[in-house]
């Protein structure tokens, strides 16, 4: 899973880029506002899903040009694109090869996962986000997570569109909603638990060293048999009709965080304890994937250095070198990658790079 080259046209402050990358670390160095998290965006919407910044598509074209986007990527031979086209500007086109397909079949040749500054604080954060952090891990591991996700999730828009009518719904018809729901409810639940099993196991064989290690659960107070959620839905058809929404499924669980060392829930750790624990999950997490689909993911890691003292920074770049995974990092200064490697391609990120086309890393 190694980009070997990266190309964008009319993607938000880029005009037209193209970067062909080694294997190993990508750094994108340069000031506040120069487009290297663009990149890393960029980077992040070939897999399915709505990219590190969850933006609607139409945000994300250049102000100024065509009012469109495409990221197109080769992995070796294999050519990916999406973006946006002339006339359907909220609409996300992928291609594989030429060959128009859904945003689903990208997790079957990519597995990316990121973390940004702004999920420093994840454990304090929404239940939701806690939620799509899960299932980016688990995406990465099992692509047709995505497939079982958006049956799901649609499934239950329909439910609640139903429940919420003027008028009682057909009962017959939510039967057959509620069945499709919970043949997809039970397909998460198994592949949630599949990847926290697999992650506690990694985490607890990990090295010691300056990164706290987290203990991770997944709270999901409904029951996890498909036929149980389905009567339970039935049950409850009358108190999520008055709710207004559907209150139990997946939908609704949550990734409970503890500091592994002192028992605290993450949410009351330090900022940087916090980070620690997430950094861990992360190297984890690419552990387990290069075990189980034979080479690991993408890494995308957006000012990951930037509050690390040098011995942190140091044992961090040691144990991203030893996942075998490309790795993109930005930073505002070079020099925060100093002792990453002499075989790291280091691009600085300006107004040259964000409008001119680069082959080769400086």
């Amino acid at each position: 899973m190694i980009l070997t080259r990266l190309s964008l046209t009319d993607f938000r402050n880029h005009a037209a880029l193209s970067i062909a990358p080694g294997n190993g670390f990508v750094v994108l160095h340069g000031a506040n506002g120069a487009g290297k998290t663009n990149i890393l965006e960029a980077v992040s919407l070939l897999v399915p899903g709505r990219g590190l910044r969850r933006a609607a598509l139409g945000e994300i074209a250049r102000s100024g040009g065509s009012g469109v986007f495409t990221v197109a990527a080769e992995l070796g031979d294999i050519a990916i694109g999406t973006g946006t086209e002339i006339g359907a500007p909220e609409r996300r086109k992928v291609r594989i090869n030429g060959a128009t397909t859904s945003a689903n079949s990208l997790a079957e040749w990519l597995a990316i996962i990121w973390l940004t500054p702004a999920m420093d604080r994840l454990f304090a954060d929404s239940a939701g986000a806690r939620r799509r952090f899960l299932d980016r891990l688990v995406l990465a591991l099992e692509p047709a997570h995505a497939v079982h996700s958006n049956r799901y999730e649609q499934g239950v828009r329909q439910r609640n569109k139903l429940l919420g009518g003027d008028s009682a719904p057909d009962p017959l018809w939510l039967d057959a909603i509620e069945a499709e729901m919970a043949t997809s409810a039970a397909a998460i639940n198994a592949s949630r638990n599949r990847l926290l099993s697999g992650l506690s196991q990694r985490l607890l064989a990990a090295p010691q060293g300056p990164f706290a290690v987290p203990h991770i659960a997944l709270d999901a107070p409904h029951s996890e048999d498909a036929g149980a959620l389905n009567e339970a839905w039935a049950r409850g058809r009358a108190r999520d009709r008055a709710a207004g929404r559907t209150l139990i499924g997946p939908h609704r669980a949550d990734l409970i965080v503890h500091h592994s060392a002192t028992g605290q829930a993450a949410g009351l750790c330090s900022t940087g304890e916090q980070k620690a624990m997430l950094l861990s999950m992360i190297l984890a997490h690419a552990s387990l994937v290069a075990e189980q689909r034979g080479a690991a993911p993408i890494m995308l890691l957006d000012e990951v250095a930037a509050h690390l003292d040098p011995i942190r920074r140091a044992a961090l770049y040691e144990r991203l070198a030893a996942t075998g995974g490309q790795v993109w990092m930005t930073g505002t200064e070079a020099s925060l990658f100093e002792g990453i490697g002499a075989g790291a391609s280091m691009y600085e990120v300006g107004e040259a790079l964000a409008r001119e086309v680069v082959s080769s890393p400086t």
